[in-house]
């Protein structure tokens, strides 16, 4: 997503270790071919199916387990042919480890057999396993499709089946439905028949798909609903987008064109062809992640896939395409060679956003996308990885229900950050030499951690596993501090384990990582100094200028002392430091504020001192530093709040105003965001004349003129509107968002609803979260806004705690959006007593479907706490020495 047998030919070889204490099915049989039937019911949301299993048997048996949920059984036999060899005798579920044993009236023998089982299950509106998803057709009424989401572990919820990655096996999926309705699968249909519906009694059609690869259970697909299409066929195969019948269709072009390049490139890079006879990507109006990968069948949420390119920003079509094109990499990575287990995820997920990027830049360069990865990808992983409830990257997981909670920041962007320093350390032609080894070696098969490193070991001749493995079993990363002798010109450099918290215990400090120095001098980058012990001496010609981890591609923080930091942020000015130098050091510098490294005081003097910078991606990350400040000290001082605010505005205004905030379309995709960006932080941050010209655009645009706000500002428009305004803004912004049917300006009401904190507008937000009109895949939008004042921070936790029961409820079928909402309602909290608070609420509640979310949400607030302990006068000294204050306005 946007996120798996002992005979070798089938299974890599890749067997998990017995002594892992992992929850696995008994292996006394291996299923070959599944063989699936079924059929919706729209009316009653139910399906009736058939599935015929083909198996090894290992040993002779007398019980078959299968993973089921929600799947009532209503008989199961083994068969040879048509002749029924022994039918159960007792079926049995455990719910805790969602297994369905089937009990045989005879024994099987070894070898081969096949079982068949009828069954009924939940066409569900948990947007998990077979469900259904619906969309407001033209005429107002409801139109329904039913279609799927297995991963991680819900291809149970459609069918009996062996949900566990390494168990690959070819499918071959029949549906029954209306004669007008559109079916897919992940294969090409092999054949189309007219049925008499056994469970209507009406003449249906019966589509046969074509039989699947081998392939893991959670890339297993099928939709069936009233869908249109467009096609291309500038690639080998042909490429179809799909969405509902009420959409415009063309929306999906950007998408379809941008597919077949993609498919293309990758073919290339990756040395393999797309094994699919065909690849359709479909819009899904209800839709819990992103996107999913599933084999020749992606789906997506609406806004992910379809873009107006008239009626969106830059941003919007930065993030489809890089969805887009992550999701097509996981054709190989994932699809075609597959993690033997869920600890390896994130081999699928590292992989798949790296090269997104990758793709990315080759057919964008002129989006500068490696220079955003610094500020997005890095400091996501740097940031959720320097909390002490973080995990390894390879996570140990013993219990299938563990895996929603590792699809976050850890297994995607630190997985791809690993790989990117990988590729960096080995260079890009041998990294993805030898990808294209382990490729070849391992399609068709699940693979661990190791086979990866074995291959770019083959490719490079260099000791990858050695070096590799240290960054992937073990939690967090290291800060290197630099201290400098001047009399012999040298800079002595140590590591120990960074946490936000600033309270690393001397148990937490014992692992030792090979730490990429990347050592800048005015000479170049020397690549090949790695800093293996706990400290070491490097000489330098001179110590006039110097920076470590040159464009940031190693994954550590570097305290310099306040002179060389100082140095260095003159040294941005003159050139010295590259666009990611720029922005890795800003970053470096407002996390070690955080955990104490630094003083929050002179962070903000540093940011202070990049006046002439001209990088946008520089100016998002000074933004950001400046915007966690505020947070952290969102219940301190109002007039030191106010002076940080009066701070931000004149960081930006003047920089905002000479960039302007009208777009053409000579602008540069880069500048349009640069432009929208400063736009909007200098208004949220007081600048009256962009608050008027705010005002101006959202007064003709209520009015009916949509051309009076561009698309790049549209979210920063509304949410003045809502910060600056009254009950009259509320109104309209709610009437905007019931009138329209594009998804990207529904999605930008809802984020910005909870910028208005006047208590009966923070009410009505979050009643409107919890009502029909917004989709459970959309609940977390409306209350993120309310994080952005400290009255919708109280506010959240109250109606968390008084909402509890209905939030679970409807959220409990999906944990990932569940621990989402968890985190956005808590994670903002900076007092102690705030903490005490949520430790008293969850001590009774059953957590361990959001553990994680919940644990590191805890770590936050226990960070913010210590930072303002140790910078809370700091801060308000800096803030009243500088006259900074709203009187200044």
């Amino acid at each position: 997503m946007c996120r798996l047998a002992s005979d070798t030919e089938h299974f890599g070889g890749a067997n998990p270790d017995p002594n892992s204490g992992r929850e696995l099915l008994p292996t006394n049989v291996i299923p070959r071919h599944y063989d699936v039937t079924l059929e919706p019911d729209f009316k009653k949301f139910t399906f009736e199916g058939k599935v015929v299993i083909d198996f090894d048997v290992q040993e002779e048996t007398r019980s078959i387990s299968l993973h089921t949920i929600e799947i009532d059984i209503h008989h199961a036999h083994i068969k040879s042919g048509d002749t029924i060899v022994t039918s159960s005798s007792a079926i049995t579920y455990d719910e805790s480890t969602q297994v369905s044993k089937i009990d045989l009236k005879d024994a099987v023998s070894k070898g081969k057999t096949q079982l068949e089982i009828k069954f009924t299950g939940q066409l569900n509106d948990s947007m998990a396993g077979f469900y259904r998803s619906t969309y407001k057709l033209p005429d107002g009424s409801e139109g329904i499709l039913a279609t799927t989401q297995m991963e991680a572990n819900d291809c149970r919820r459609a069918f009996p089946c062996f949900d566990e990655p390494l168990h690959k096996a070819n499918f071959t999926v029949t549906l029954i439905a209306d004669k007008h309705l559109t079916c897919l699968s992940n294969m090409d249909v092999a054949s189309e028949t007219e049925v008499l519906s056994e469970m209507s009694g009406t003449s249906k059609k019966a589509v046969r798909f074509n039989p699947t690869p081998l392939m893991s259970t959670y890339l297993v697909a099928f939709i069936i609903g009233e869908l249109n299409y467009i096609e291309t066929k500038k690639f080998r195969v042909p490429i179809r987008v799909y969405a509902p019948a009420s959409s415009n269709i063309e929306h999906g072009r950007f998408s379809l064109d941008l597919a077949a390049r993609t498919l293309e490139y990758y073919e290339k890079i990756f040395g393999a062809d797309f094994p699919l006879p065909k690849m359709d990507m479909v819009a899904i109006p209800d839709f819990a992640a992103g996107a999913m990968e599933n084999w020749g069948l992606i789906t997506y949420r609406v806004v992910d896939l379809m873009l107006d390119e008239q009626a969106s920003g830059a941003a919007m079509k930065e993030r489809v395409a890089e969805v887009v094109q992550h999701e097509l990499a996981h054709q190989w990575f994932g699809n075609l060679v597959t993690m033997d287990w869920w600890e390896g995820l994130w081999l699928n997920e590292g992989f798949a956003t790296l090269m997104s990027w990758l793709s990315c830049n080759h057919f964008y360069p002129e989006w500068k996308v490696w220079e955003n990865y610094v500020a997005d990808n890095l400091q996501s992983a740097l940031g959720l990885d320097s909390l002490r409830s973080s995990h390894p990257i390879e996570v140990p997981v013993k219990r299938a229900s563990e895996v929603d909670q590792i699809f976050d920041a850890i297994s995607y962007s630190k997985g791809s950050c690993v790989l990117r320093m990988i590729s960096t350390y080995l260079g890009e032609d041998v990294f993805l030499e030898g990808v294209r080894r382990y490729i070849k070696k391992h399609a068709y098969g699940n693979t661990q951690t190791d086979d990866l490193w074995a291959a770019l070991e083959d490719a490079s001749g260099k000791p990858v596993r050695e070096i590799m493995s240290i960054w992937t079993k073990n939690v967090g990363f290291p800060v290197v501090q630099v201290t400098e002798n001047k009399a012999d010109n040298s800079i002595h450099v140590k590591q120990n384990r960074f946490l936000r918290t600033g309270d690393t215990k001397p148990e937490e400090d014992t692992v030792l990582y090979p730490v990429f120095l990347g050592l800048r001098t005015k000479t170049g980058v020397d690549e090949s100094l790695t800093l293996t012990e706990r400290e070491s001496v490097y000489k330098l010609p001179d110590l006039d200028f110097f920076k470590l981890n040159a464009n940031h591609t190693s994954i550590y923080r570097t305290s310099y002392s306040p002179e060389r930091l100082a140095q260095l942020g003159q040294a941005a000015k003159e050139g010295k430091l590259t666009v990611e130098d720029r922005a890795g050091m800003i970053a470096d510098a407002g996390a070690l504020a955080v955990s104490g490294y630094q003083t929050t005081s002179g962070v903000l003097d540093l940011l202070k001192g990049f006046d002439t910078e001209d990088s946008f991606v520089v100016w998002s990350e000074i933004i950001a530093r400046v915007a966690t400040v505020q947070s952290a000290w969102i219940f301190e001082d109002q007039a030191v709040k106010d002076g940080l605010e009066v701070f931000v505005k004149g960081l930006i205004s003047e920089r905002a105003h000479k960039l302007g905030w009208s777009f053409s379309d000579n602008d540069g995709h880069v500048e349009q965001q640069f432009k929208a960006m400063l736009f909007g932080a200098a208004g949220m941050a007081g600048d009256a004349e962009i608050i008027a010209a705010a005002k101006d655009m959202f007064t003709k645009y209520k009015a009916g003129d949509k051309s009076a706000i561009h698309p790049n500002i549209r979210g920063s428009v509304f949410g003045m509107a809502l910060k600056y305004g009254g009950k009259e803004e509320y109104d309209a912004i709610l009437s905007i968002f019931r009138a329209s049917t594009n998804t990207d300006e529904r999605n930008t009401v809802l984020r910005c609803l909870g910028r208005a904190k006047d208590p009966e507008f923070i009410q009505r937000t979050l009643d409107f979260a919890l009502s029909d009109e917004v989709k459970s895949q959309d609940i977390y939008l409306p209350i993120s806004g309310l994080r952005s004042h400290a009255e919708g921070v109280e506010a959240l936790f109250s109606w968390l705690a008084e909402k509890w029961p209905e939030i679970y409820k409807r959220l409990s079928g999906n944990p990932p959006i569940l621990g989402s909402m968890v985190t956005i309602c808590i994670s903002s909290f900076a007092k102690p007593e705030q903490l005490e608070k949520v430790e008293q609420f969850f001590k009774n509640i059953d957590t361990k479907s959001f553990a994680q979310p919940l644990a590191q949400s805890k770590d936050a607030i226990r960070s913010k706490i210590s930072w303002l302990q140790r910078d809370r006068d700091n801060v308000a000294t800096w803030v009243k020495e500088n006259g900074y204050k709203k009187a200044n306005l």
